[in-house]
């Protein structure tokens, strides 16, 4: 069973809602949100990427960062940027991108369905991430970006959905990413809090660190709260449920800065070792265990011998586990993917010319590019309380911040300095 509920939304009206409305503070650089906000003043991008506001050099985790993060929300807010519904309620968010559709179901969800796992798990949490978007959370006093959450396809909630996107949106637009996002209030939310007590689990998909935050910051505010009950509003955080059905993941692509003293024929040997490798025109991998590989300016394609692959493991059958075990580890000797300053990882939305200009120019010695962690292979995982390696999958598109804001209004919010806590997974 899985408890939502509605909440008072900060959304930005209809004719605002395109200017306000930004990429998620974890997919751009401080540079390229400085340059996206640079002639809007309404970018929500001031909100969560607050360092472009200040001088540059200032560290975007000192106290100054975080204090500017409220008054750019309350900057919007004043400004009518942003306005709070007069009641509670949840919304429908639609996204249009490259011929299909994803519709969420956007409300708030309970941390203590987090700590018990019926919100579950795939990957574990960066304590310095983790550190980041508590303090972030608390400096705000509100949610300020949607964890994106899928759930099993269910037929009452869809036909719920389907209904309730009938009616006149109350935002409409194209993003600069050619991205449609369509929003409507929905009327009668408590549908939906009664139809997903009927659903036993949902899944985080693509924000592990903001849950884990969201916890800790609730954790935070109820020490200082003699009060507390659990239901005050810091204890729910800001999501968006999609069903799985509708959800594309592309790959997570590695790159890396050097070859460990390998020339690239010594190295293109040692991958013959794990399997068929041939050159290839068509890098882009088309089945699970294969991997186009670029060296020395030339795409091979390596096909891993199925005979040693185990797919009914979980883990070891993904095709990120597969790369780092059997061929960055042992040839390349990268020995933890999260540490290892030689290796990067390269969202699948930026294609295949886009991991040959790394090598090309110098910047990476090889690049990999892999075939897509399914749908399938996340909820099996989570459900089998097991974690991915890290950057095992990259949704397409993204979650707009800025269209929803889940504010707490606690009597006593932390300052930004106070939070703690400890790794997660």
């Amino acid at each position: 069973m899985v408890h939502i509920k509605a909440f008072k939304a900060l959304r930005p009206p209809a004719p605002m809602a395109p200017r306000v409305a930004s990429p998620p503070y974890d997919v751009v650089s401080t540079d390229e949100a400085a340059a996206l906000a640079a002639d809007n003043p309404l970018s929500f991008l001031r909100v969560i990427r607050p360092e472009i506001d200040l001088p540059p050099g200032t560290d975007p985790h000192s106290n100054i960062a975080y204090q500017t993060a409220r008054t750019s929300l309350s900057q919007l807010i004043a400004e009518g940027a942003l306005s709070r519904d007069a009641s509670p309620s949840i919304y429908l968010y639609r996204q249009a991108w490259n011929g299909r559709l994803q519709t969420g179901i956007v409300c708030c969800c309970h941390v203590s369905e987090y700590e018990s796992n019926a919100i579950r798990k795939h990957e574990k949490t960066r304590q310095d991430k983790e550190d980041d978007r508590t303090r972030h959370v608390l400096a705000l006093d509100a949610n300020a970006g949607p964890v994106f959450l899928t759930f099993r396809n269910d037929e009452n909630i869809a036909a719920q959905v389907h209904e309730d996107c009938a009616h006149r949106p109350v935002n409409h637009f194209v993003s600069a990413d050619g991205v449609t996002h369509t929003v409507w209030k929905v009327t009668t939310p408590d549908n939906y809090t009664q139809l997903f007590q009927q659903i036993p689990a949902v899944y985080v998909a693509d924000g592990h660190h903001r849950t884990a935050s969201a916890a800790r910051a609730a954790e935070t505010l109820a020490a200082a709260n003699p009060d507390h009950t659990g239901d005050e509003e810091y204890n729910w955080f800001l999501s968006v449920l999609f069903p799985a059905s509708e959800l594309t993941i592309l790959p997570y692509n590695r790159v890396v800065s050097d070859l460990n003293g390998l020339s690239a024929e010594a190295f293109l040997d040692a991958l013959r070792s794990q399997g068929e490798l041939v050159q290839t025109d068509h890098p882009q991998p088309d089945r699970p265990g294969t991997f186009g590989v670029y060296v020395g300016g030339t795409w091979w394609s390596l096909a891993i011998d199925e005979g040693s692959i185990d797919w009914s493991d979980h883990i070891e059958s993904l095709d990120v586990s597969m790369l780092q075990n059997r061929i960055l580890a042992p040839i390349l000797n990268i020995g933890d993917p999260r540490t290892d300053a030689r290796i990067g990882f390269v969202g699948g939305i930026r294609g295949m010319e886009d991991l040959a200009s790394r090598v090309d120019s110098g910047d990476a010695a090889a690049a990999f590019a892999l075939h897509p962690t399914s749908i399938e292979q996340l909820l099996a995982v989570s459900d089998a309380g097991k974690c991915m390696p890290p950057k095992s999958t990259w949704f397409e598109p993204k979650l707009r911040s800025g269209l929803f804001v889940h504010t707490f209004d606690s009597t006593e919010s932390a300052t930004p300095a106070t939070c703690s806590g400890q790794e997660t997974s």
